[in-house]
């Protein structure tokens, strides 16, 4: 008689997958503060784009500042970097994002926001929030919550996943 044989048990969850891809992407930045990582799935937990915070193209990342701070815009991030769910959606080249989900390392700013609603994404799924009461934070969850998109903070697990490449 053939010994019964079950599936495993312990795989993980598609939250726990696409997040993990998020932070994977997420180490792809060179950003020395704050690496962002995003990925897009379909409705149907396909993933249709990748993405991570960094300078355009072209525009190399050992010329162009790293500083957060200082008083001159020029010389500081914010003027030059791309952020991770941006190159997301700009790196997609299959069409239509309408209903995709997107799964974020870190909670969108109001300018990605109108990226996501523009794009026709309905759900993001964040891990931190660490900007909750900064005025950035606040107009996205706005407009998310006007033009009907979906926002939920991952919810760990505690399980470890380990890579050793």
């Amino acid at each position: 008689m053939a010994e019964m044989v079950f599936k495993r048990r312990d795989y993980i969850s598609w939250d726990e997958y696409f997040m993990g891809v998020a932070y994977l992407s997420g180490l792809r930045s060179k950003d020395p503060n704050t690496p962002v990582g995003a990925c897009i799935v379909s409705e149907d937990n396909k993933i249709l784009s990748m993405g991570y915070n960094g300078f355009p193209k072209g525009c190399s990342d050992d010329e162009f500042p790293w500083a957060r701070e200082g008083d001159d815009m020029l010389e500081k991030k914010y003027a030059y970097v791309t952020h991770s769910e941006l190159n997301a959606i700009l790196n997609y080249r299959g069409g239509s994002l309408d209903g995709a989900k997107v799964y974020v390392s870190l909670f969108p700013c109001n300018e990605c926001a109108k990226a996501i609603i523009q794009a026709g994404i309905r759900t993001v799924v964040y891990d931190s929030d660490k900007y909750a009461n900064t005025p950035s934070t606040i107009a996205s969850k706005r407009m998310f919550d006007a033009a009907g998109v979906r926002y939920y903070q991952y919810q760990h697990t505690g399980r470890k996943v380990e890579l050793e490449l």
